[in-house]
This record gives structure tokens, C-alpha cells and sequence, in this order.
């Protein structure tokens, strides 16, 4: 059995995760802070992959990277570097879907964290990059998790985007879900039930892995409730 598929679908969730985290983190507390009307039309923006349809993104990022429209072209051309059809384009389109997963749950964290202890920090003289990365992360850290793990599930088990901006080349731009359409789609129906299985493990050691965090926060927040 080649194991390819496996090992690229992880490394493409795994880099598009780190991505989503640390993009969804800045643009989550940007967005938590700001004036409601400017929150309103920066959240549909950002959340607008979240409804629309797979295929529907993936178009979209052909318009921007392929080889014939300018910033494909561009770097075509400067670097070298063909934006689709290769491993490497599956990223972009994992980023694009799975970040609103990362982006809303964070975002839920932050306006749920308890501001007076931002501001007891900021009485003490203390930085606001102090007060975000030793105050507000530390108390948000479930959400944060919890965004992390969803986004490395959907970037896992993506495949509308990726079929799109990536296709499908053996050994090259292969992932669990594009083989598990071409062995169905030649009639292999045998080797994509065992695609499926591995799919179907890996998700629900990932979900078991999020059922685990949530368990931890409610007996945190019991145990806190208890103390007071």
C-alpha cells in the first residue's frame, strides 16, 4: 500500500494548521477589538469560506494563482514557482478553508475573556504585548487549542479546493481524499475502503483529542466556581 496520500495530507494539514493558528489568532483579537460596524464586515469576510461551497474556493484561487493571472504569472515568471498542480498549492487551500474554523473560535475565546484582568495588568505598568501573550493567551488557551484542532481536521479532510488548485498526480499532489475519488472513480472500491478507514481513524483521534480539551475546561470551570 503506498502511503503517500497519508504522508502528504498530513504534511499539507500540519503547515496550513501553523499557518491558520498564528493568522487566526492576530486577525481573531484584531476583530474582538474593534468598533461593531467595522467587526460585522470583517467577520463576513473572514467566515465567508466557512459557507461557501469547496469548489467554489478553489475557483476562486485559480483566478489568483494560475499560471495566466497576474500573480501566478508573476511568480511563474520571477521565481520560477508554479502556484498550482503542485503539492504546495494544496496549502494555500487548506489555509483558505480551514482558517475560519481557527479564526471563529478564537474569536468566541477572546470576547469571552474577562478584561478587568487585562486592565489589573496594565495598572501595573505592563505591556500590551505582556498583557496579550501572559494574561489573555494563558486564559484563552482552550479556545486556542480547540481552533487548532478543528482546523487540522478540516485541513485533513479537505478535498473540493484541493481537487481544484492541486489535482490529483500520484506520488506528487496526492492526499487521502483525491485517492479515495480516483479509486472510486476506476472502480477500486476495495483499496478506498481502506483510505476510508484511515481517514476514519485519524478523525476520531481528533475528535477524541477536542472531546478531551473541552472535558478539561468545564472541570476547570467547575473547579473555579467550587474555589469562589
Amino acid at each position: 500500500m503506498d502511503w503517500y496520500p497519508l504522508i502528504n495530507s498530513l504534511r499539507i494539514a500540519a503547515i496550513s494548521t501553523v499557518a491558520v493558528y498564528f493568522l487566526g489568532i492576530w486577525l481573531a483579537n484584531l476583530v474582538a477589538r474593534a468598533p461593531r460596524v467595522v467587526k460585522g464586515a470583517l467577520d463576513v469576510v473572514l467566515t465567508l469560506p466557512l459557507v461557501l461551497p469547496p469548489t467554489v474556493v478553489g475557483f476562486l484561487l485559480l483566478l489568483v494563482l494560475g499560471p495566466r493571472r497576474p500573480l501566478g504569472a508573476w511568480v511563474l515568471d520571477a521565481l520560477g514557482i508554479r502556484l498550482t498542480m503542485t503539492w504546495y498549492s494544496a496549502v494555500a487551500a487548506t489555509v483558505v478553508v480551514s482558517f475560519p474554523l481557527m479564526y471563529r473560535t478564537v474569536r468566541g475565546a477572546f470576547e469571552s475573556f474577562d478584561e478587568d484582568l487585562a486592565d489589573a495588568a496594565r495598572t501595573l505598568g505592563h505591556r500590551e504585548a505582556w498583557v496579550f501573550w501572559r494574561i489573555k493567551m494563558p486564559s484563552c488557551r482552550q479556545g486556542v487549542i480547540a481552533g487548532a484542532v478543528l482546523a487540522f481536521a478540516r485541513a485533513l479532510g479537505e478535498y473540493g479546493a484541493t481537487s481544484m488548485v492541486a489535482g490529483y498526480t500520484p506520488g506528487v499532489t496526492a492526499t487521502v481524499s483525491t485517492t479515495v475519488y480516483q479509486l472510486w472513480r476506476t472502480g477500486d472500491d476495495a483499496a478506498a475502503l481502506r483510505w476510508v478507514l484511515v481517514n476514519l481513524a485519524i478523525s476520531a483521534v481528533v475528535l477524541l483529542a477536542l472531546n478531551l480539551l473541552e472535558g478539561r475546561s468545564r472541570e476547570r470551570a467547575r473547579g473555579g466556581r467550587h474555589a469562589a
